[in-house]
């Protein structure tokens, strides 16, 4: 039995379990872009339009035609991908941004135009008479093109609501598919969407467009969709001018996880999340919602030991249904079950006692303030349990260059007592040295790079950098850490001491690549 204490009670909204499906305008190329310090390449931007579709994102925003021939060339280069989702250009209330728009081929146009009197009079600088008619005139023009056209009314929340109403009654009147109320600066509380929205939805089509200035922009856009909207406006990983865009995929788990709303496809999410992330240099925290690095892992002995006799004990949702894996992490708060669920993973067999030690020296490991990967815990449980085997694969050297236009790097390995050396360029010194690393250990190696961060630097010039790196072989994977005053070679070495955990266990012969 339902109970709507919030959404449905309230004559203004719909119960949100009764909603059949939201669907999703991504702006993560726009409006994602504009954050700053982020500048995203054509080729950036169609795999990240290639993901969105894979998760079934229905309308993605490719940019904004009127930046400029750079952007109007990416643009042109999303409408090409041959998607199954709508691909739209953000137009300015201008004749010439709807015209660049035809230029790039797009299905349709997401028409910004101004709403509350602020931008109406003093950014503009017309009249509400003469911007209803310029509104009106424009959607026509648009439609006998042969676009697909939202209006949005830039500023609503803070817009005369009669007005607002005024302005984007006439919109769909000339034409256009959907009107769109936008809390442009994030200024809007929920009870303000909720006037706002529930009034537009009863003039057609309604989408809502959130920012996150107060917090409030996941709230502001289930009371939207309960107000009547059926289309979301949002980023993925939330990223944005200021505060950032709502984030797509909290609204995505929200309503499937409260309400049975379907929206894009769950399971694409983290990858999705991993890919803007790396193409935006917009590292995703640690606590992120559904995408953070802590959403699904467990260091506390009590919330492990829960969670190992239940997998529910201490998670709202399993993680596969957003594409990710639980993970148990060991600190100065591991207990004892936890300790020997990791070492199961990795096939380390230890009597009771050795456990104990185990226990004791990753807690004391974790009490100087260290994260103990799955590196230092085999290490551990090498040196307790005497079971210590040779390493496979070992760093003998390594240079690299960055000075040149082409950043280039060579290594050195130790692969089974076989000598080996690679050369390759990257997109810096890091990249080139972790490609030759690769190309060394030859492809039989088979190993993925699922991760990798900076974990923690000193001060001064001779800081100290922690490089943390995830790899995947096959289905196990292993998470290793190194400290250098090199990055590059801090990179290296969390590299080689990954693959040499991976196939540790493995008794093929690493075959060099011819």
């Amino acid at each position: 039995m339902s109970h709507h204490t919030l959404f449905g009670d309230h004559p203004a909204t719909r119960p949100l379990d009764e909603v059949d499906g939201v669907q999703f305008l991504d702006t993560t190329l726009r409006d994602g872009e504009q954050a700053p310090g982020v500048s995203l390449t054509p080729d950036d931007k169609a795999a990240i339009a290639r993901s969105l579709d894979s998760a079934d994102i229905d309308v993605i925003e490719a940019g904004s035609a009127c930046t400029g021939p750079g952007e109007r060339e990416t643009i042109s280069r999303v409408a090409q991908l041959d998607l199954d989702a709508t691909v739209t250009s953000f137009c300015r209330g201008i004749q010439n941004d709807i015209d660049l728009a035809l230029e790039c081929g797009v299905d349709g146009i997401d028409l910004v135009v101004p709403a509350s009197d602020r931008h109406v009079e003093d950014k503009v600088g017309t009249s509400r008479e003469d911007n209803v008619q310029s509104t009106v005139e424009l959607v026509e023009y648009a439609k006998d093109h042969g676009l697909w056209v939202e209006v949005i009314g830039e500023d609503g929340s803070r817009a005369d609501l009669d007005y607002l109403e005024e302005l984007l009654a006439a919109a769909l009147d000339a034409g256009a598919d959907r009107i769109c109320w936008a809390d442009t600066v994030g200024h809007a509380t929920p009870d303000r969407a909720l006037e706002c929205v529930s009034r537009l939805s009863e003039l057609g089509p309604v989408s809502t467009h959130t920012h996150d200035d107060l917090g409030l922009a996941v709230m502001n856009a289930l009371v939207s969709v309960a107000a009547g909207a059926d289309l979301v406006h949002g980023t993925i990983n939330g990223i944005g001018e200021r505060a950032g865009n709502v984030a797509l995929e909290e609204v995505a788990i929200a309503l499937d996880h409260g309400y049975g709303v379907e929206s894009m496809d769950l399971t694409e999410v983290y990858d999705l999340a991993k890919l803007i992330a790396n193409r935006t240099g917009i590292q995703l925290a640690p606590n992120k919602a559904v995408v953070g690095q802590n959403a699904f892992t467990h260091e506390s002995g009590i919330h492990t030991d829960g969670t190992l006799k239940d997998d529910a004990m201490y998670e709202p949702y399993p993680p596969e249904k957003v594409g990710r894996e639980r993970r148990l992490a060991l600190g100065k708060h591991a207990g004892r079950a936890g300790v020997e669920a990791a070492l199961d993973e990795h096939d380390v067999e230890a009597t009771d006692d050795q456990l104990d030690e185990i226990v004791g020296r990753v807690k004391e490991l974790g009490d100087r303030g260290k994260r103990v990967t799955d590196a230092d815990l085999l290490t551990i449980a090498d040196e307790v349990t005497g079971q210590s085997q040779d390493r496979r694969v070992e760093l003998l050297g390594l240079t690299a260059v960055s000075g040149s236009d082409t950043p280039t790097a060579s290594v050195r390995l130790s692969v089974d007592g076989e000598e080996r050396k690679a050369a390759a360029v990257g997109s810096g010194p890091v990249d080139a040295a972790m490609n030759a690393t690769e190309d060394a250990l030859s492809h039989t190696a088979n190993a993925t790079l699922e991760d990798y961060h900076v974990d923690a630097i000193t001060g001064g010039t001779d800081a100290i950098v922690t490089v943390e790196i995830e790899m995947s072989r096959g289905d196990d994977s292993v998470a290793v850490s190194a400290s250098d005053s090199d990055i590059t070679r801090a990179s290296v070495r969390a590299m080689v001491d990954a693959m040499d955990r991976l196939v540790s266990d493995d008794s093929e012969t690493l075959v060099a690549d011819d």
